[in-house]
């Protein structure tokens, strides 16, 4: 909890006490375990979560089998919540990626407290307006920039949203949410790694030269913090 007595999401502490006073009643704290899944792409929707920390992964499966990351989500987010407001069907797989809390509240109170307060319905937009930019930014990047751009991208995003240098992470995992094989990752990997830029070893990196992976990064990182600034205040 922060000091205003609110859960460490932005979201949340974003609204004015009257529309935090309407969810007050209904929110729960659940803890997201790693490779649980909060939303299933073509099934109906029960929950919206609003992450304290940790981070998930939205995702996309192709007919071949390939599955891609198109947003990462965490405390600066909402889970579900675009969704809920349409027809409650998940558009795609949502997976906790690095463990943490939530606040979560069952998808017809979400819906009513909506419907009752057009200021959350316009932030909730909003958020999905963010969401959009993330989405079409990752397809952008995946299909446009070098691999090492994009990695560095991915790994930016996900150290700020654990506030962590060290990322448990594999690399298949890694392969997964950028769209790439995994030996094209091990390649990549082990160049920053010479670099000075990360420490890897099996299923962990460390960000050692922060600097040196932000001057590594394509636009694209800087892009998505821009529009979520200006939609939604700072991260």
């Amino acid at each position: 909890m922060t000091t205003s007595g609110r859960p460490s999401n932005q979201l949340l502490q974003m609204l004015d006490a009257a529309d935090f006073d309407l969810l007050r009643p209904h929110l729960a704290t659940v803890e997201m375990v790693r490779q649980s899944v909060l939303g299933e792409a073509g099934s109906a929707l029960r929950h919206v979560y609003f992450p304290h920390g940790g981070s998930v992964s939205i995702t996309v499966s192709l007919s071949d089998g390939q599955t891609i990351e198109v947003a990462m989500l965490g405390r600066d987010s909402v889970v579900g919540g675009g969704a809920a407001l349409a027809d409650g069907i998940a558009p795609a797989d949502a997976i906790v990626l690095f463990p943490g809390s939530a606040s979560t509240l069952e998808i017809a109170a979400f819906r009513t407290i909506a419907a009752t307060s057009l200021s959350f319905r316009g932030l909730i937009m909003r958020h999905e307006q963010v969401l959009l930019a993330h989405a079409q930014q990752s397809l952008l990047c995946n299909t446009m920039h070098p691999v090492e751009a994009r990695l560095a991208r991915w790994l930016l995003r996900a150290r700020d949203l654990s506030d962590n240098a060290n990322l448990p992470l594999t690399q298949e995992t890694l392969a997964q949410m950028i769209g790439v094989r995994r030996n094209a990752i091990s390649l990549v990997a082990h160049a920053l790694q010479r670099a000075g830029i990360i420490r890897y070893s099996r299923g962990q990196i460390e960000i050692i030269d922060l600097p040196a992976l932000k001057a590594t990064s394509c636009d694209c990182y800087s892009a998505v913090k821009a529009s979520h600034s200006r939609l939604l205040g700072p991260p």
